[in-house]
């Protein structure tokens, strides 16, 4: 197996919105965070042109985020044991590089 300390990437849905898996696994990177799963794909009327990350809301263990890129929407879940200010800092960070 792998590195005990990093977390693990679940890969349940065959399409993920240009760019998201490359991310997801840089922020499997930051310590704390156990498991991200993305989710449900969806069509929105506004326009993000670079992929976004925003957090939602909590859920039990971690957090909802959606992430957005052009008129795509796509659910990610986060189970982590990071406060809502470090996650975000940790995604501010990922989206930096």
């Amino acid at each position: 197996m792998g590195n005990p300390s990093r977390g693990r990437l679940v890969l349940n849905h065959s399409t993920h919105i240009p760019g998201l898996i490359p991310l997801l696994e840089r922020l499997l990177q930051q310590e704390g965070i156990q498991t991200i799963t993305p989710g449900v794909i969806g069509a929105v009327r506004a326009h993000s042109p670079k992929l976004r990350l925003k957090i939602s809301v909590p859920i039990r263990g971690g957090f909802k985020v959606l992430a957005r890129q052009g008129k795509t929407v796509q659910e990610v879940f986060i189970l982590t044991n990071l406060s809502q200010e470090v996650l975000e800092s940790a995604i501010a960070t990922v989206l930096a590089k």
